[in-house]
């Protein structure tokens, strides 16, 4: 059976990344996007992003509501803006060197 289950998913990089997760008790680091409506450069961010979601938590906060003020006065001209686990991680663009990277020393500390 353990054939099997390896041979359907044809071990690539990312499937090996999810097999990790789906028997690992660590949890998912949260990568979370600042972004606003009608932002062009964030969702052609989100699809250079798309290969890794199964890596992370993933998350929005729209800049533009009321209670995001903070995030608007600090990204209101930078966006889109990535933190991962709370902590400054890119902007503009998504740097797949960098996110690689830390993904993987995440992935490793936990």
């Amino acid at each position: 059976m353990h054939y099997l289950i390896m041979r359907s998913f044809n071990l690539t990089k990312n499937s090996a990344h999810l097999l990790q997760r789906l028997f690992s008790q660590k949890p998912l680091p949260t990568l979370t996007l600042f972004t606003k409506d009608l932002c062009p450069l964030c969702d052609e961010a989100k699809e250079v992003l798309e290969p890794y979601k199964h890596r992370y938590i993933f998350q929005q906060v729209d800049i533009t509501l009321p209670e995001n003020k903070v995030w608007y006065d600090r990204y209101k001209y930078d966006i889109p803006v990535f933190h991962l686990n709370g902590q400054f991680l890119m902007m503009h663009r998504v740097n797949t060197a960098l996110l690689e990277k830390q993904l993987t020393q995440s992935e490793e500390e936990l």
